[in-house]
């Protein structure tokens, strides 16, 4: 299919996939950053209908976020 492995592999086992680090960095950064803001319920149950408003909260979440 050629999918890259991003998350790196099991040191135990024989067999070592290797792996890109930046992107397992920056996907960790993504992923992280996301588990932040489900903390917020507007967010996680996105109340908003239109995307606008979503995005709107999204920014105001992100700017939470960073201003804590």
């Amino acid at each position: 299919m050629g999918a890259e492995a991003v998350i790196p592999s099991n040191r135990s086992h024989k067999i070592i996939i290797p792996h890109d680090e930046a992107a397992y960095k920056d996907r960790s950064r993504i992923e992280r950053c996301f588990n932040r803001m489900k903390r917020f319920r507007r967010f996680s149950m996105r109340y908003d209908h239109r995307a606008i408003h979503f995005e709107g909260c999204v920014y105001l979440i992100a700017a939470i976020i960073w201003l804590r």
